[in-house]
């Protein structure tokens, strides 16, 4: 094992064997009896909080993202999972373990993406991970949100759980979201060959380039790059950590290229299967060319499987001052059928030295967030700024907004502040029951490994102003 359990912990322990069942290897415990039905129902309790109201369903999309597991909503006769609110408290009982339905329950102060997942993989048949012992398949996991944190069940005696590696200390216990392991292990139980909502994603270290294709008008193109000379560019998947010596990018250049000269790199056919027909395009880009040259980002729909050509709408074009960095950029789709994405850079009027990068493409069915990517922060940080102000942004249901990131005594807070926008007329004011969740994004280059950081804040119209003290982070 590798932690080291304080005595009176493990006696802890030892007295729940009675009522619970540990596992031996990996953090599943349930048997093909106690494993759920997918998609599993599930039915809220009246009583919930409105931001755990809106908390779950994120939650929800965690689990689709990353695995099988999928949930619907169910009625009284047929549920298999009720949630149902306990004031101040956060539990589950481990996988099925009543055919007529369960509790699992989401207490007052338990409305966060993380603590809502290790309850859920709890109903799920997960167990806590400092439970485990360590195989070749299943590594031990500091990073698992089924790990208890160091102080768990303390008595003011000291931690009750001491990692063999100290670094390691303070990140048992994360309630940001599952980790790879924890998915793995859920993938593993519920025998999952793919997810839900996840559709592809590309670091073009393979040569089959993820079956997608290049073409160009002239014989020239997107290429398959580990740099580019005269550019300071290299690979973004390793970036900042030791590359594998497979570590590639694409790059189409616009110098000495007349203008109009473009390339196209369409990716394989993709089939959308929820219901709601959205879904968002990530990908990272280096502009290192001229302002003038754009990049067009399409989507190719196809109405058949005879439909070779689809038609091609425009989404969305980038066009700005070259950064020389890469930027993470969304694209929200909207396919109702098959259809493949469609980059197509095109070299403008004035004088390049360089072109564009693309690296680390993820497609899925969920909704793009509003991004404000703040480049060097760490430079910030050493330059002692009190505040920065984001860009403006629109909600979906058109509420204008902007966010302030304000350094303090060692600690960054995030505030939120409504201002005019061109809506506000047709708008229901002061802005009652809106959710707005801030997410500190972990930038993995595969979606589907991502721990970001969130918490979610609910507009009550009875108050003028918010606060969370998770949203201070030191």
């Amino acid at each position: 094992c590798e932690c080291e359990l304080k005595d009176w912990f493990m006696w802890f322990m030892r007295t729940q064997i009675c009522i619970m069942t540990w596992p031996r290897l990996g953090s599943s415990t349930v048997g093909n009896q106690s494993r759920w039905d997918i998609p599993v129902p599930y039915e809220r309790s009246v009583n919930l909080s409105k931001n755990s109201k809106g908390v779950i369903p994120r939650a929800f999309e965690q689990f689709r993202l990353k695995s099988c597991v999928d949930f619907k909503p169910g009625q009284q006769k047929s549920f298999t999972s009720l949630w149902r609110v306990v004031k101040g408290t956060c539990w589950s009982y481990i996988g099925r373990s009543s055919p007529g339905g369960q509790t699992l329950s989401i207490g007052e102060r338990c409305g966060r993406k993380g603590i809502v997942e290790h309850q859920f993989l709890h109903a799920l048949g997960l167990n806590h991970d400092e439970n485990v012992f360590t195989t070749q398949e299943s590594p031990y996991d500091y990073y698992s949100v089924m790990h208890l944190d160091k102080n768990a069940f303390k008595n003011f005696n000291g931690p009750t759980i001491i990692t063999k590696s100290p670094e390691l200390q303070d990140v048992i216990g994360q309630l940001m979201e599952m980790s790879e392991y924890d998915a793995i292990e859920l993938n593993k139980l519920y025998k999952c060959n793919s997810s839900v909502s996840f559709l592809d994603h590309c670091s073009f270290d393979e040569e089959s380039l993820c079956e997608m294709s290049v073409s160009s008008a002239a014989g020239y193109g997107w290429q398959r790059e580990k740099s580019v000379s005269g550019i300071n560019v290299t690979d973004h998947t390793y970036l900042g950590k030791e590359q594998n010596g497979t570590s590639f990018f694409m790059h189409f250049s616009t110098e000495r290229r007349n203008e109009g000269d473009a390339a196209r790199l369409e990716s394989k056919t993709l089939t959308p299967t929820r219901d709601c027909k959205v879904q968002c395009l990530q990908f990272y880009y280096y502009h290192s060319g001229h302002e003038s040259d754009p990049l067009n980002i399409w989507i190719r729909e196809l109405q058949n499987q005879a439909d070779s050509t689809g038609a091609l709408r425009l989404m969305d074009q980038i066009t700005e001052t070259p950064g020389n960095y890469w930027k993470l950029h969304h694209v929200q789709l909207n396919a109702n059928k098959s259809f493949q994405v469609v980059f197509e850079a095109r070299k403008g009027a004035g004088n390049s030295n360089g072109g564009f990068s693309l690296d680390d493409i993820n497609i899925s069915e969920t909704e793009c967030p509003l991004i404000w990517q703040i480049r060097d922060i760490e430079k910030e940080l050493n330059s002692g700024f009190r505040e920065l102000y984001s860009p403006l942004y629109y909600s979906s249901d058109g509420y204008r907004f902007g966010a302030r990131l304000l350094e303090s005594r060692n600690q960054l807070t995030i505030s939120l502040s409504l201002v005019s926008g061109a809506c506000d007329e047709q708008l229901q004011w002061p802005c009652p029951w809106r959710q707005i969740t801030v997410q500190i994004l972990d930038q993995n280059p595969h979606i589907q490994k991502r721990m970001s950081f969130e918490q979610s804040v609910t507009t009550d119209p009875d108050l003028t102003r918010y606060a969370s003290r998770d949203l201070c982070t030191k």
